[in-house]
């Protein structure tokens, strides 16, 4: 059964709206989800698919039962932003104005409102890229212009695609850096366990099949088990065996230490980028 839900125009038709779109296909009424995208063969998967984003928020407007009440996902990379601004800015230059979900990496619910104009209602909404498999982790915040209860519809859609934490916006550099980015260290680590293998004597075929599923039974056990990962990791540890063999060279490298400065690092570099809308400020909402 497909619940109620206001008018909504997706700008962007990349990887993450799809994965957005498809995960809550079960409460969405397609008649009423309007997709933005240019691209005329990834426009062609979309029941309501239109060229321009003028066109979604048209269509969103003509849907909307109350006016304002219809929402605007922006799901581009952030340095296409600009560009969309200028093309719908004219629609949040009044009252009412309507709720805007922003899944743009490292850019301000500020910027995003000086940008389109007053009318403009953020709320701010950081996925990784699990999402696409359901497994998705995302933070979400009522920023710039946001009234009580803007976030709500945003946090059921993100809910369809995995798990959701409500933050405050002087989080969310941190919560990019370890969620957003994060996907990227697992794989970090991934590529050595293969590359061990390999060295130890497996094909690559079959070195890569054991590490991916050592890391899904490993992630597992945490969320599922539950207990800190120093815990998870001391269980699996027996005093002169192999286990304690290989974690004494990781830790006599630092290795820990390096995980938090390299994860702190790309907190840093997303607070250097927020300021505004930086291009390269980071893709992990979109494709």
């Amino acid at each position: 059964m497909k619940d109620e839900h206001p008018p909504i125009a997706f700008i962007g038709g990349g990887n993450m709206a799809s994965a957005i779109i498809r995960g809550a296909s079960g409460m969405l009424d397609e008649t009423r989800v309007f997709v933005a995208e240019p691209d005329e063969k990834k426009r062609a998967a979309f029941r309501n698919g239109l060229a321009t984003a003028a066109g979604a928020v048209e269509a969103v407007i003509d849907s909307e039962t109350n006016p304002g009440n219809g929402q605007v996902v922006l799901a581009v990379k952030p340095q296409v932003f600009p560009a969309v601004a200028a093309e719908i800015g004219r629609f949040f230059r009044t009252a009412p104005g309507r709720v805007v979900v922003s899944i743009l990496a490292g850019t301000r619910s500020g910027s995003i409102r000086s940008a389109l104009g007053p009318g403009a209602r953020v709320v701010r909404v950081m996925p990784n890229t699990p999402a696409r498999i359901g497994l998705g982790m995302s933070a979400i915040c009522p920023g710039d212009g946001a009234r009580p209860g803007d976030e709500q519809l945003a946090e059921r859609l993100m809910r369809t695609i995995g798990d959701v934490v409500s933050i405050g916006e002087d989080l969310m550099d941190a919560f990019t850096a370890l969620s957003g980015s994060g996907p990227a260290y697992v794989f970090y680590l991934a590529e050595a366990m293969e590359k061990a293998g390999v060295a130890m004597g497996f094909e690559p075929d079959l070195a890569r099949r054991i590490t991916a599923r050592v890391l899904e039974g490993a992630s597992g056990l945490l969320v599922r088990e539950g207990g800190s990962p120093k815990e998870q990791r001391e269980a699996v540890t027996s005093k002169g065996g192999t286990t304690a063999a290989a974690t004494a060279v990781l830790d006599d490298a630092d290795v820990l230490d390096a995980f938090v400065q390299a994860i702190t690092a790309a907190r840093d570099r997303g607070r250097a980028l927020s300021g505004g809308v930086c291009p390269g400020a980071g893709s992990e909402s979109d494709e």
